[in-house]
């Protein structure tokens, strides 16, 4: 459930937090209800995973996955014979 809160804060302060949130493309009050469930240890609840992750976990088999580098490697090795 929601409740409002009223907070003092310099406006300095305030206005870098909203450009801060925009970047992230969320608003200040979910930045804020994130920043307390971290330093409060609460779990979130209200955001559970969405159905497009959970659609995709699982997908790629790590044990199947290459060595990144190595691979890389080998497509410059070839690229450049």
């Amino acid at each position: 459930m929601n409740a409002k809160l009223t907070l003092s804060l310099d406006r300095d302060i305030i206005e870098q937090a909203k450009e801060f949130a925009g970047s992230r493309h969320t608003s200040l009050s979910k930045l804020i209800e994130g920043y307390l469930r971290q330093t409060t240890g609460s779990s979130d609840v209200s955001n559970p995973t969405t159905p497009l992750v959970a659609k995709l976990s699982g997908v790629l088999d790590a044990r199947k996955l290459g060595d990144d580098k190595s691979d890389y490697g080998d497509f410059l090795a070839d690229k450049y014979r």
